[in-house]
């Protein structure tokens, strides 16, 4: 509150934006409860959880995203939550506006949060690398990604804090790992010795995160999941067009591959 309390005093964000503890999450009465969680894959890197009757959207990216398929209004009906990776315009997506109808808080790192709050964000809860939160029945925990943040305006670069993975653990399902966009790096071993996540969404499209080949290696060498699903494919035409790549990389391991149909939710 202090941090949150001197940005409102430089007037680096609004007067009425604020941390929202997990108590204060606000829930939707069009939100149910799952025994199982659901994922939906949206296209690109935008997934939705819903679980405990919570409903979780991650990198929102509906409006200009060619691999949308779903009706935006249905694909945020019931979110709770709201988390983003990085700062990169086809992450953070629709957030403020799903934000401002649902009255989710957006959980992402700090310097993203005050970027967002001086645009009318008014729940946010700011984290960085390393950094877990409750969120009333789940954590996020923020962990490592090599990439880059940020946005351009009027031709300038604007930093955007920390590309991060995002990893979601909630008592009775399976752990989550949302690897954002990023390369493949050793310490993946690392979170997967500190978290042992059961599902991750791996990028796979190439030239801005790992290639179907390198995304494989990754999965393989540093991970012991009971399932991937690709993701950062078949959106923009400079990436890879579809997950034949990766899955035929990942033949003969020990992982499950899911590619799912857009807008259509699947259990693990």
């Amino acid at each position: 509150m202090v941090l949150i309390g001197e940005a409102v005093a430089r007037g680096e964000i609004g007067a009425n934006a604020r941390y929202t503890p997990a108590a204060e999450a606000t829930h939707s009465a069009h939100t149910t409860e799952t025994k199982t969680m659901q994922i939906t894959w949206y296209g690109h890197s935008a997934f939705r959880l819903d679980f405990g009757g919570k409903a979780v959207l991650i990198d929102p990216f509906f409006t200009g995203n060619p691999a949308f398929v779903s009706d935006k209004a249905e694909a945020s009906k019931g979110v709770t939550h709201i988390v983003l990776t990085h700062g990169h315009a086809d992450h953070v997506g629709d957030a403020l506006d799903i934000a401002r109808t649902t009255g989710a808080p957006v959980i992402t790192n700090y310097d993203l949060c005050m970027w967002l709050a001086a645009q009318g964000l008014e729940k946010f809860d700011p984290m960085n690398t390393g950094g877990t939160t409750e969120q009333d029945g789940f954590t996020v925990t923020l962990v490592r990604a090599d990439h880059s943040s940020g946005d351009i305006r009027d031709g300038m670069p604007i930093y955007l804090g920390n590309p991060c993975g995002v990893v979601i653990k909630a008592k009775g399902e399976p752990t989550v790992y949302h690897m954002g966009d990023t390369d493949v790096f050793s310490d993946m071993a690392l979170i997967n010795e500190l978290h042992r996540p059961k599902v991750a969404f791996a990028p796979i499209g190439d030239r801005f995160t790992m290639s179907p080949s390198s995304a494989a290696f990754a999965v393989n060498r540093f991970f012991t999941l009971d399932a991937v699903v690709p993701c950062h494919y078949g959106s923009f035409p400079i990436i890879e067009p579809n997950a034949d790549k990766f899955v035929a990389a990942m033949k003969g391991g020990k992982t499950r591959v899911i590619v799912p149909q857009k807008g259509k939710p699947f259990s693990v």
